[in-house]
C-alpha cells in the first residue's frame, strides 16, 4: 500500500504538465526525478541534504534541484547566522516555488492554445471545452470565455505566474523565515486566514468576537498553491494583476518590486508593508531569480524520496484567503 501511494505522489507531481501537452502539441521537457523529503528533523539535516546536492546560494546558476521538502525543519531559529538562516529559508521553499509556476505556465498554455483555436474557427471537443470550464471555475470566472470577451481578459490576467522574489519575500516577511508559530504547526507561510472554525490555527491575540483562524496546510507546496491562486483570483490584487499584463506587454520580464505595488491591500500596513517587500526582495538580492531554473539533469533514482499526498491540490478552505483585512 505504501509503495502504491508512493508512486500516485509522483504521478501528481507530473499531472499539470501531462494534460496540457495532450491539448496540443508541446516541446519535450525532461525533468529530473523529484526529491520528495518529509519535514527534515533539524537545520543540520536539512543543510546536509541541500550539501549533497550542491544545493547553495552560490550554485543557482547552474540550476535547481528538485528537492520538494513537505515542512521546514521547527529549529531554523538555531541558525545564528541570519544571512544563513535567510538563505536555507529560501532555498527551501524556491524549487516548490519554481514547480506551482510551472504549473500555471501549462495552464496558460492550454488555455491560450484552446482560445486560438477557436478563434481560427476550429470545433473544440467536448474534453476540450470541459477543461477551459474548469480552467475558468477554477480562477472565479463565471462567463464563457469563448464568447465573453471580458471574461476572457479576465481568465488571461489570472492565469500567469508571480516571480520568485515577491514569493519569497512575503513568504518570508510573512512567516518571520519560516520560524514563526503557523509555519511550524501549519506551514502557513502567507497569513492566510480561514474562516472555517475548526479548521485552523486559532492566533492567540484573536479579539473578542472575530471568528478567524490561520489556515493549516499538509505540505509547502499547499501553501504555495494556496497563495498563488489568491493573489491571482481575489479582487484586492487586482492591481496586481494590471500591473502584470502591462509588463506582459511591453514584453518585459515580471519583476517582483514593481508587482509589490500591487500588495497594498495584503495588510493592514498598506503601503508601508509594499516598501518592506520591496526592502526585503533589494536586501536579499531577490531579484536575481528572475532567471533560475531546474537543473536538467537526472537524480539518481534511489534518491527520489517520496511522500504520499505532497503534491495533492490544495483545497481551499476560506472565503478570502491570503489577506489580514475583511473583504
Amino acid at each position: 500500500m505504501r509503495k502504491m501511494m508512493k508512486k500516485l505522489s509522483l504521478a501528481l507531481l507530473f499531472i499539470p504538465l501531462i494534460s496540457s501537452s495532450a491539448l496540443a502539441p508541446q516541446p519535450e521537457v525532461i525533468r529530473p526525478l523529484p526529491i520528495l523529503s518529509d519535514r527534515p528533523s533539524s537545520h543540520v539535516e536539512l543543510e546536509a541534504l541541500f550539501s549533497r546536492h550542491n544545493y547553495e546560494w552560490s550554485t543557482l546558476d547552474e540550476g535547481i534541484p528538485s528537492i520538494f521538502l513537505e515542512g521546514l525543519p521547527d529549529d531554523l531559529h538555531r541558525i545564528s547566522q541570519v544571512d544563513r538562516k535567510k538563505a536555507v529559508f529560501f532555498l527551501s521553499l524556491l524549487p516548490v516555488v519554481l514547480r506551482v509556476n510551472e504549473e500555471i505556465r501549462a495552464q496558460k498554455d492550454t488555455l491560450e492554445t484552446l482560445l486560438e483555436r477557436y478563434d481560427q474557427g476550429q470545433t473544440l471537443s467536448a474534453v476540450e471545452r470541459a477543461r477551459l470550464t474548469a480552467i475558468a471555475g477554477e480562477y472565479k470566472v463565471d462567463a464563457d470565455p469563448l464568447s465573453n470577451e471580458r471574461a476572457r481578459r479576465t481568465l488571461l490576467s489570472r492565469v500567469d505566474t508571480l516571480p520568485a522574489s515577491l514569493v519569497l519575500a512575503q513568504a518570508a516577511t510573512e512567516s518571520a523565515y519560516g520560524t514563526s508559530r503557523f509555519a511550524r504547526l501549519g506551514n502557513n507561510l502567507f497569513g492566510e486566514w480561514t474562516f472555517i472554525p475548526g479548521t485552523g490555527i486559532v492566533p492567540r491575540n484573536r479579539q473578542p468576537g472575530r471568528t478567524h483562524e490561520v489556515r493549516s496546510f499538509a505540505s509547502i507546496y499547499e501553501s504555495v498553491s494556496s497563495y498563488m491562486k489568491n493573489i491571482n483570483t481575489h479582487r484586492a490584487y487586482q492591481t496586481l494583476r494590471e500591473l502584470r499584463v502591462k509588463l506582459r506587454a511591453e514584453g518585459k520580464p515580471l519583476r517582483g518590486e514593481y508587482l509589490a505595488e500591487g500588495l497594498s491591500r495584503y495588510s493592514e500596513q498598506g503601503q508601508a508593508y509594499v516598501r518592506k517587500i520591496k526592502s526585503v526582495i533589494r536586501s536579499n538580492r531577490l531579484q536575481r531569480l528572475t532567471s533560475v531554473i531546474f537543473r536538467p539533469e537526472a537524480q539518481p533514482a534511489e534518491e527520489a524520496i517520496m511522500t504520499a499526498g505532497l503534491f495533492s491540490s490544495a483545497q481551499g478552505s476560506s472565503r478570502w484567503s491570503g489577506s489580514r483585512l475583511d473583504p
